[in-house]
């Protein structure tokens, strides 16, 4: 996603232990796990701008993070079947270089679609849910089963683009600075 909007970005793994934090709630907990993989990264950087992100999804209450397996890919997939639930992303911008730092999270409604038990089955036997919050896609095999959604595409695609300019705004980084192919128009 990032880099389709103009970004390069360095991976660098955080090593946060995921299951080693609990909150009361999603938006809660996703916000929690951002903050922590910023911090991480940013602590081993002298300069730059670092970006941790962690999304979950909450269906009737419960978080639901990537799956463990195909058995659990499809439990989940029979509990979303026919019901809507809420995306949540929580994202956290470090300026490593000063400190600065602010976080806040994404929200998009997704409304599934029902698909039958052969469909859930072999839609996991692909493996593209076994890697994603609520283990389904928009963008790929899984957008046959989705209904419809309502807010921001990006968010549930893996990182909300809008909520993010207004945290890098925030921390005092311009999106045009950021643009790898357009690094010299400030």
């Amino acid at each position: 996603m990032l880099r389709a909007a103009g970004l390069d970005p360095q991976v660098i793994v955080s090593g946060v232990d995921e299951d080693a934090y609990a909150a009361a709630t999603t938006a809660e907990l996703v916000g929690l796990l951002a903050a922590a993989k910023a911090t991480s990264v940013a602590a081993q950087l002298e300069d730059g701008v670092v970006i941790g992100c962690d999304s979950m999804l909450d269906l009737d209450g419960r978080a639901y993070g990537k799956p463990a397996g195909a058995a659990e890919a499809i439990e989940c997939w029979r509990q979303m079947a026919g019901k809507e639930g809420t995306l949540l992303t929580g994202h956290c911008v470090i300026d490593a270089s000063s400190g600065r730092s602010l976080q806040g999270v994404a929200a998009t409604t997704v409304r599934f679609g029902t698909p039958t038990d052969h469909e859930i089955e072999t839609y996991v036997a692909t493996g593209e849910p076994l890697m994603m919050a609520g283990a389904f896609t928009i963008e790929g095999l899984g957008g046959w089963f989705i209904d419809s959604i309502d807010g921001d595409h990006t968010n549930v695609i893996g990182i909300s683009l809008p909520l993010l300019r207004r945290l890098l705004a925030g921390v005092g980084v311009t999106i045009p600075a950021l643009w790898n192919q357009y690094s010299s128009v400030e």
